[in-house]
């Protein structure tokens, strides 16, 4: 019976550590504002050097590039708001806060931001970050984190500057600055949208952009090759929402897959057209 307790009693302990390094994990990734490792997830790899998103957070960051895109901004300002982004919200689009805060950058109703609904809606509050940031004399050129506290007017100040490196190389890819730089991994899409990813690509990109779609695929002509890139990492990372089954830029392709992060293969080249491939909807049956 002495054995047995011991037994119990080894079992009882090493179940304990065992959840109590799972919750110390789960701790440590959230502060790190990372996915588990299990989770669906998207990865930039720029500078050698991979930054790794969860399929929500990606989503969100699509949102925050593609809006500074389509307003022609240059890719520091993307840059400025992923860091924001990161410190305020983990990238999450929070219904909650410090006192009335809320969305992506948290901000507040009361301060003069928009209504509760205007800036939990990520485009509404992007937007209204990029207008605050616009204002800020030397934002282009300013250290990143103290141009972000100049729009937040955070209680934590310098916390922006830890998350600047990481932000630099999502905008670095998803503006389509260094191209065949982004890759997700969805293990379970959702059905093919090529009509909402036409939709979110058509206010993602800059004006001049074609953008049309069939039941198979989207095209965009875009008028340079940056564009192009900031169109192909843009579908990429939205695959979670709109199910993308293969994303071509001239000779360069991406086919997702469901146990790895997919690479891009081909050789460069200069081309503009993007085609964002989609599942074969299946027509069913009529009825005997």
């Amino acid at each position: 019976m002495r054995a047995l307790g011991r037994v119990v009693i080894g079992l009882l302990i090493t179940a304990i550590i065992a959840v109590g390094m799972v919750a110390g994990l789960t701790l440590l990734y959230r502060y790190q504002k990372t996915p588990l490792p299990l989770q669906d997830q998207c990865l930039a790899r720029v500078a050698e050097r991979s930054v790794a998103l969860d399929t929500e957070q990606a989503h969100n960051a699509a949102i925050i590039v593609g809006v500074a895109v389509n307003r022609e901004l240059v890719p520091r300002a993307s840059t400025i708001a992923l860091a924001t982004v990161y410190q305020e919200s983990g990238i999450h689009n929070l219904d909650y806060g410090d006192r009335d805060s809320l969305g992506l950058f948290q901000q507040r109703p009361s301060q003069g931001w928009g209504t509760q609904t205007q800036v939990q809606d990520p485009v509404y509050a992007t937007n209204r970050f990029f207008d605050a940031l616009l204002q800020v004399d030397g934002w282009q050129a300013g250290n990143v984190n103290d141009v972000a506290q100049a729009v937040q007017r955070s209680g934590h100040p310098r916390g922006y500057a830890r998350h600047v490196e990481n932000a630099r190389r999502i905008a670095s890819s998803l503006t389509g600055e260094t191209p065949a730089s982004f890759s997700c991994l969805v293990r379970t899409p959702p059905a093919g949208d090529p009509a909402g990813m036409a939709a979110f690509l058509t206010r993602s990109l800059p004006a001049g952009t074609v953008v049309t779609h069939t039941p198979e695929a989207v095209t965009v002509k875009a008028a340079t090759g940056r564009a192009a890139w900031a169109a192909a990492h843009l579908a990429v990372a939205t695959t979670a929402v709109y199910g993308t089954a293969g994303v071509e830029v001239g000779a360069r392709s991406w086919t997702p897959s469901r146990d790895s992060f997919a690479a891009w293969e081909g050789e460069p080249d200069n081309a503009t057209t993007v085609t964002i491939r989609f599942p074969a909807q299946i027509t069913p049956s009529p009825p005997r």
